[in-house]
């Protein structure tokens, strides 16, 4: 079932946001809108029962009717729209009418069968996606208010769509190509100058739109009267989120997610980066003549441009609650896993969904559509080698970096499963010794290979002698019978874990000093002794030559018959759009923490620890690194004043 209204609107603005995937857009909808001629922003409120939506109009909060929980909205000139959770239902509101301190709906759309999954405001008229048609359906009407604006035919299929003063286009599923169809003539002029593109992303402004390609280049066409097609750079996978005004256009550093603005014609310098800099943003949405953007440290809402009621601040904080980055959705996220502290802000009803931001070139970039085969097949081609050419250069160079330092560093024996050789040096001292390769025939020259693999083990020897003679760097030479006696006979009791080559142990030397053994597996045999040999040599010729307070020392070593043993200094584990005992590592002498200073400290850590897991998908991305830190800033931030103002009280008193 669905309702349709028509409306005329004079002016418009569109608020879009998209963020680049590995496949397509997620939608022109977001959690924040823009409506300009009322002066009005909004967003879908985080930490609560429902995600409903909440406005600043005008100076002052507005409750938007129904409190149901939305997913996106999308705002226009006079007049937003909401998506529901689930995408069953299209609700608008008219902010020219406060009833009750309320903003009144109206139902535009109602259907479970095909839910929507993306929504769209133009001047005048709204359109939606299809979930399970992948259709593009538009109501109210068109710029003139005589008609009511059209929809393309069921026979395309959409991935996107979005929206823009007289004209909607969007982004076909089958080949990326943009379409657009209205009544406005600079809707052709868009889709004829992305023709040649392959999109992911697309947003539509007042009379230009821009978007990311299969490249990741941000590339924008239309008017620019204004400058607002005038990207400030070109670099593949520079930007994200994107929004649109009259004439000046924004997007987001995905490095650091600060805000880039251009265009503006002669107000162009109150757009300016400067005005808004070294803040982070999850999203913006674009007004007329201003931006609002979403920032990552505490998910507030900042506005600023020329065309902001507050003409005597360059940004202004709008006093709205928390909002959420994303839609709160039931299903599981995938494998770009989940928003940090997404069940808090969603209230236990559901997740938000991080999106999967690519930092590197396709392998492959599609064919794009050519007038003539003797240019643009060559320009598809040519991408696709430069492309290759690149990846490949690199990992050419980083193998011939790994080749150099293998020969250099000596190690090239063990990564080739070359036999090295363990002599004992005929004098020296019984610390010092010798490795060799195994020789050629008597009579035959040695090859170049093989000198200079013996020389980048005579310097690997050279390297570890000189380090195992000097006194401060020289470890200590134990007898087996010492470190069984130190361990209990090796006992299980004393185990604390496993090393590169055997287990280790804890141990109290006859000196009282307590020390982690490690003891090479003494079940190996002679297959396997050349690998406990080697990682025994690698190990004890390194640490022999490192020293750092951040790092264990080497306190000594045991090599007797088939056993290879090393001697470390002992140290206790600390976990050991638990609980309570973070005192005992902290310096007392700064005084007790505040809770919110424990909360920094702790997510501090918390980062730290997920920064260094083993396999690089299951490490934070940097944008999430920045978030945190600025997250546990403004918790230390919060504490601090909290401090401030309670001495100011003190003092007061005292007086």
């Amino acid at each position: 079932m669905s309702s349709e209204i028509h409306f005329s609107f004079p002016i418009f603005t569109l608020t879009i946001l998209t963020a680049f995937t590995s496949s397509n857009a997620l939608g022109s909808g977001s959690t924040i809108a823009i409506i300009s001629n009322t002066a009005t922003v909004c967003g879908i409120l985080a930490g609560k029962s429902s995600q409903r939506i909440q406005c600043y109009h005008q100076g002052q909060l507005i409750q938007v009717e129904p409190n149901a929980s939305y997913q996106s909205i999308s705002g226009g000139n006079s007049f937003f729209c909401g998506l529901r959770s689930g995408g069953f239902a299209l609700q608008c509101w008219d902010t020219n009418v406060v009833f009750n301190s309320s903003f009144q709906p109206k139902r535009i759309h109602y259907n479970y069968s095909d839910p929507l999954s993306d929504v769209s405001v133009g001047d005048s008229q709204v359109c939606g996606l299809g979930s399970v048609t992948k259709n593009v359906k538009c109501w109210r009407g068109d710029k003139s208010g005589k008609s009511q604006f059209m929809s393309p035919t069921d026979e395309f299929k959409f991935s996107t769509v979005t929206s823009g003063y007289g004209f909607s286009c969007g982004v076909l599923r089958n080949n990326s190509r943009v379409v657009c169809w209205g009544e406005s003539k600079i809707g052709v002029v868009i889709e004829k100058g992305f023709s040649y593109f392959s999109m992911v992303s697309f947003v539509a402004g007042y009379s230009h739109a821009c978007g990311l390609n299969s490249s990741g280049s941000l590339v924008c066409k239309g008017n620019n009267d204004s400058g607002q097609l005038d990207v400030p750079s070109d670099s593949a996978f520079e930007f994200s989120g994107i929004a649109l005004g009259v004439n000046h256009s924004c997007a987001i550093r995905q490095k650091n997610g600060f805000v880039e603005c251009w265009g503006g014609g002669d107000k162009g310098m109150e757009f300016a980066s400067n005005v808004i800099q070294n803040v982070s943003f999850e999203s913006i949405v674009a007004g007329l003549d201003f931006t609002c953007g979403l920032t990552t440290r505490n998910l507030s809402l900042i506005c600023w441009g020329p065309g902001w009621l507050d003409k005597g601040k360059s940004t202004t904080d709008i006093p709205l609650p928390t909002t959420v980055p994303g839609p709160c959705v039931q299903t599981s996220c995938g494998a770009c896993g989940t928003y940090p502290n997404s069940e808090t802000l969603c209230d236990g009803s559901g997740n938000i969904c991080r999106t999967c931001a690519i930092e590197l070139p396709l392998p492959w970039i599609p064919p794009f559509p050519s007038p003539s085969p003797s240019t643009s097949s060559n320009t598809g081609r040519d991408e696709r080698l430069f492309a290759f050419a690149i990846v490949g250069s690199v990992g050419a160079f980083a193998g011939i970096c790994t080749i150099i330092y293998c020969v250099l560093a000596g190690v090239c024996c063990s990564l080739l499963k070359r036999d090295c050789k363990v002599e004992e040096a005929p004098s020296g001292g019984d610390n010092v010794e010798t490795f060799s390769a195994p020789s050629s025939a008597p009579n035959v020259p040695p090859s170049r290979s093989s000198s200079i693999k013996q020389h980048s083990l005579r310097a690997l020897e050279r390297q570890k002698s000189g380090a195992l003679l000097k006194q401060a760097d020289r470890p200590e030479k134990f007898s087996l019978a010492e470190l069984s006696a130190a361990t209990a006979n090796f006992s299980p009791e004393n185990k604390i874990g496993s090393g590169s080559f055997g287990m280790v142990y804890k141990g109290k030397l006859n000196d009282g000093h307590e020390v982690a053994i490690k003891r090479g597996d003494t079940g190996l045999r002679h297959k396997k002794f050349k690998e406990k040999e080697s990682a025994f040599d690698s190990e004890l010729a390194l640490l022999s030559r490192l020293h750092h307070k951040h790092l264990v020392g080497l306190v000594g070593y045991c090599q007797e018959n088939d056993e290879r043993l090393l001697v470390y200094e002992f140290m206790s584990n600390v976990s050991e759009i638990s609980d309570g005992e973070l005192p005992r590592v902290l310096d007392m002498r700064i005084g007790s923490p505040e809770p919110s200073e424990v909360q920094a400290i702790e997510l501090v850590a918390y980062t730290a620890l997920h920064c260094v897991n083993l396999e690089g998908k299951e490490r934070p991305t940097m944008t999430e690194v920045v978030a945190n830190l600025e997250r546990a800033l403004a918790l230390c931030e919060a504490a601090l004043a909290c401090k401030s103002n309670s001495a100011y009280t003190i003092k007061a008193d005292e007086t």
